[in-house]
């Protein structure tokens, strides 16, 4: 059986495309294990596909720059007989952020949002809409708060300007303001299901995004059981099992609330530590022995 672990092409590293250290360690702990699994760039043209039984999307971090591609690449897997994961039609549903709509009609605790389509206009009626003076604007397509920005009733007139150009390319989406997201965003990790570890980053000083790039940082505690249970909980309604999932979401009145399902391309923080990579081993072991 032959694994072709999927990454993008701006990172490429000599070593056969590998595109971050995250990728590394799991190539080496996996061939460890007697996997024949090679690192690959997903639009790779020269990439031979049908001499793979199993696509893992792992990284493929500018999906969201060639969306229409990405998912056309994604269905040919398919429809060729490849074993991907995680699966086509989740990948399919988690690339747009109408998802967190439908989690929320399922009854789960999700950040309120609304949705603004390509070509439509951005105005102050958000404010009265979810009862806040701050919402937040950004992509339904995006990654690492790409062109995402804070509107308040202050700066709303410069902000709009530049909001119905966005809208001119794609679709966005508008949250309230989540002042929880200082204490900082959980991320829970499952592989097949199952909980694994969890991460938590907190934004800088005076800032919202919790990205590393953006000056945030990352640290391990130790989470209270009830919030992995409460994390878990949106993994059931899946169609198929999933190789790994992460959950991101914020602590509201001590309970967790969804900010993002991440089922295409997150970071798990496995940080070489040969424990996590051993659930993860196991997880894919049971998708696809």
């Amino acid at each position: 059986m032959k694994i072709a672990i999927v990454g993008y092409k701006k990172q490429e590293r000599l070593t056969q495309g590998v595109t971050n250290d995250e990728d590394a360690d799991l190539l080496k702990f996996l061939s460890g294990k007697g996997l024949d699994v090679v690192p690959v760039i997903w639009n790779d043209e020269n990439v031979d596909w049908a001499s793979f039984n199993v696509a893992i999307i792992k990284s493929p971090w500018d999906y969201h720059n060639h969306l229409p591609e990405f998912l056309n690449w994604l269905s040919q897997l398919e429809k060729s007989g490849i074993k991907v994961l995680n699966p086509v039609e989740i990948i399919q549903w988690n690339s747009h952020k109408k998802y967190l709509k439908d989690i929320a009609e399922n009854g789960l605790p999700v950040i309120p949002s609304a949705y603004i389509d390509k070509g439509s206009d951005f105005d102050g009626s958000f404010f009265d809409l979810f009862g806040t003076d701050r919402v937040v604007v950004k992509p339904c397509v995006s990654a690492g708060a790409h062109n995402t920005v804070v509107v308040t009733k202050n700066n709303l007139e410069e902000r709009t300007q530049e909001i119905r150009q966005f809208l001119t390319t794609e679709d966005y989406m508008v949250q309230p303001f989540t002042e929880e997201i200082k204490n900082g965003e959980w991320s829970f990790l499952f592989f097949n299901g199952q909980y694994s570890h969890c991460s938590l980053k907190t934004p800088k000083q005076d800032d919202f995004r919790v990205q590393h790039y953006h000056g945030g940082s990352i640290s391990y505690p130790t989470p209270d059981p009830i919030h992995i249970e409460q994390a878990g909980a949106f993994l059931k309604n899946l169609p198929q099992p999933t190789l790994y999932a992460r959950v991101d979401g914020v602590l509201i009145n001590h309970s967790f609330t969804l900010m993002e399902l991440e089922l295409i391309e997150p970071y798990l923080f496995l940080n070489g530590n040969v424990d996590l990579l051993e659930i993860y081993y196991r997880a894919l072991m049971d998708l696809i022995s």
